[in-house]
């Protein structure tokens, strides 16, 4: 049940818990990135400042946190739940409190009185969820800062019966969990030649020979073989949702929507079906780089050096597991067997047949690309940025869900932008053979940001002499906290322009023909005046999104021809798209009849005409 705190009367509360990092990551944060308390004063203090705020918990943490939603419309006029919304969701991952601050200023933004913010809030909704993982982002502002993604749900990553027993530790005290290059004659990865900060897999075809092996921070602290395998929490609640999940894979959950977040989201949205439009801030984008024009995503671009790091318990997270026999039966025990690999759950696509039955869609449906390609464009243009750092392949993300699931046009970026650099190429990829790993070094590096530790060397306690360093938790994740008021101040615009987008409906035209016998023939023309249509042609394939009705108040054993009492248009296009219904009916000449049109995402109206 939402727990309502509606325009209590608080004082302003401006940055009075924003946290001043002290560690070598200063710069990112600089007073501006918010603890839950901070957000939680934060919030409270937009609410009371404005009427056209309301302030909600739609669920609590395992740790006890309030999951917080702002719901934004005008009093007055419609109930916000009958208008088209805009649904803004952020810090789904623990590690990307950007998207938490954006969210914050958006709801700032809205609510400042500018014309354009002042007319979507007196005719559409604005909800933003700025935190939904509140647990994971509280980790940011711990000693040891880890980069942590998921949240608090102690979790058996490695599927031994046991619970959170090895993490990553910080052996050499620099107050951050990095990663050990340890040198290994079988090794597979070497030092780039490049630069000597970063680590390339070794091409054997190019007469290179591996050196070392990548690992997380840490000590083998169960004795099971494995580094760092089991730490604390938690569940990636942008691996958590309903579309193109990723059975058992690491950090997604026992199953889908485990999660006391990702529920909480859920029954939000499923309440809401007003929602016309989502903006998430993660991990994954495709707002910067729109849809392809077969509909597929942008190639995912991820740090190696996090990667290789994780290599060496991969075979952690099969115990547990029955090996598939060669005939495709299952073995008994457990263990690492079978040359035809490890069933680890129902795999839509990949273990049953191809053909039994239609497959999800895992690509924007061709008549829909156009408008992605218009709100990036809109995007680009309103906040300058081009190109983005890390990039992750989606899989059970929320915006996924809410196109191919909830019917609507769903976007996810980072916001914020991957500072160029002049040796680059103009083209958003980036540039050249580069690796990733040199690009975000060089483009945040550049930039002035500090985003890498030298290593150090370390004597381990087991694997000899090591080397400590790479990439700062966080910093790859988060622009520094001086870039946040002008992206802020933009993403708000964006916001605004996304609601002038959603599909209007509106009656534009009646007219009433009287024939003898209090015979009436009744005309009505509708008219989308949004940019988008009603549904998106995925919504009208997924069924997800409810036709517009067009109905006539009539009893209807009064319609004589023409139609039903009601009407459906399963899509109206958008841009002034009309469409005109006729009823012949039978009514006493001088009455009023009344005629309502509602569109799930587009609003509703109505007319009344007199009979004559």
């Amino acid at each position: 049940m939402l727990q309502i705190e509606r325009r209590a009367a608080l004082r302003p509360l401006v940055g009075m818990f924003a946290v001043l990092l002290t560690t070598p990551a200063v710069a990112l944060a600089q007073g501006r990135y918010l603890d839950h308390a901070g957000l939680t004063a934060e919030l409270r203090a937009i609410a009371s400042a404005s009427a056209a705020v309301s302030l909600s918990s739609i669920g609590t943490t395992i740790e006890g946190r309030e999951i917080w939603v702002l719901e934004l419309a005008d009093p007055g006029g419609a109930p916000p739940a009958d208008r088209p919304a805009v649904l803004v969701v952020g810090n789904l991952a623990g590690d990307h409190l950007v998207g938490s601050s954006h969210a914050i200023e958006i709801a700032r933004y809205l609510t400042a009185g500018g014309d354009e913010a002042r007319a979507v809030l007196a005719d559409q909704a604005v909800y933003i969820v700025p935190r939904l993982n509140p647990d994971g982002a509280e980790r940011m502002f711990e000693s040891v800062r880890a980069g942590r993604r998921g949240n608090a749900r102690p979790f058996d990553d490695d599927n031994d019966g046991r619970i959170d027993e090895d993490g990553p530790d910080d052996l050499n005290g620099d107050g951050y969990i990095t990663v050990m290059r340890v040198p290994d004659a079988n090794g597979t990865y070497m030092i780039d030649p490049d630069d000597p900060r970063l680590m390339k897999k070794a091409d054997p075809r190019a007469g290179e020979s591996g050196t070392h092996t990548i690992y997380w921070e840490g000590v083998d602290a169960n004795g099971d073989g494995f580094i760092a395998e089991d730490g604390p929490g938690g569940v990636d609640l942008d691996r958590n949702f309903q579309h193109a999940y990723p059975y058992y894979a690491a950090h997604a959950g026992p199953h889908m929507v485990s999660e006391n977040e990702s529920r909480a989201l859920m029954d939000f949205v499923i309440a809401h079906r007003n929602i016309g439009a989502i903006l998430t801030f993660g991990h994954t984008d495709n707002l910067v780089t729109a849809p392809s024009a077969s509909g597929e995503l942008a190639d995912p671009a991820t740090l190696d050096l996090v990667s290789y790091a994780g290599v060496p318990n991969e075979e952690a997270l099969e115990r547990g597991v029955y090996p598939r026999s060669s005939r495709g039966g299952f073995g008994f025990g457990f263990g690492f067997g079978g040359g035809a690999g490890e069933l680890r759950g129902a795999q839509p696509g990949r273990d049953n047949d191809p053909e039994s039955g239609r497959r999800p869609s895992t690509t924007v449906h061709g008549d829909d690309i156009e408008y992605f390609k218009a709100a990036s464009e809109a995007y680009r243009e309103i906040t300058g940025i081009e190109r983005v750092g890390v990039n992750r392949e989606a899989e059970g993300a929320f915006f996924q869900y809410g196109y191919f699931q909830f019917g609507v046009p769903s976007f996810s970026t980072q916001g914020w932008a991957l500072p160029e650099t002049d040796d680059e190429e103009e083209a958003p990829g980036g540039s050249g053979d580069r690796s990733f790993d040199a690009r975000l070094l060089a483009g945040l590096g550049g930039a002035g940001i500090e985003v890498f530790a030298p290593w150090t060397t370390y004597a381990h306690p087991t694997l000899g002499d090591v080397e400590i360093g790479g990439f700062l938790p966080y910093v790859t994740r988060n622009p520094p906290a001086t870039e946040l008021a002008e992206l802020e101040r933009r993403h708000g615009e964006f916001v605004v322009r996304l609601a002038g987008m959603l599909p209007r409906v509106r009656i534009v035209g009646t007219e009433v023909t009287s024939h003898d016998g209090d015979v009436f023939t009744v005309e009505v023309e509708i008219e989308n005046a949004g940019y988008l249509p009603t549904s998106l042609q995925h919504g009208v394939v997924s069924r997800a999104v409810q036709p517009t009705t067009v109905q006539i108040q009539i009893d209807p054993g009064d319609v004589i021809t023409g139609g039903t009492k009601t009407m459906q248009i399963r899509q109206l296009a958008g841009s002034g798209s009309r469409e005109r219904f006729t009823w012949v009916i039978r009514g006493r000449a001088g009455s009023q009849v009344e005629i309502r049109v509602r569109s799930q995402k587009g609003g509703s109206d109505s007319a009344t005409v007199t009979l004559r």
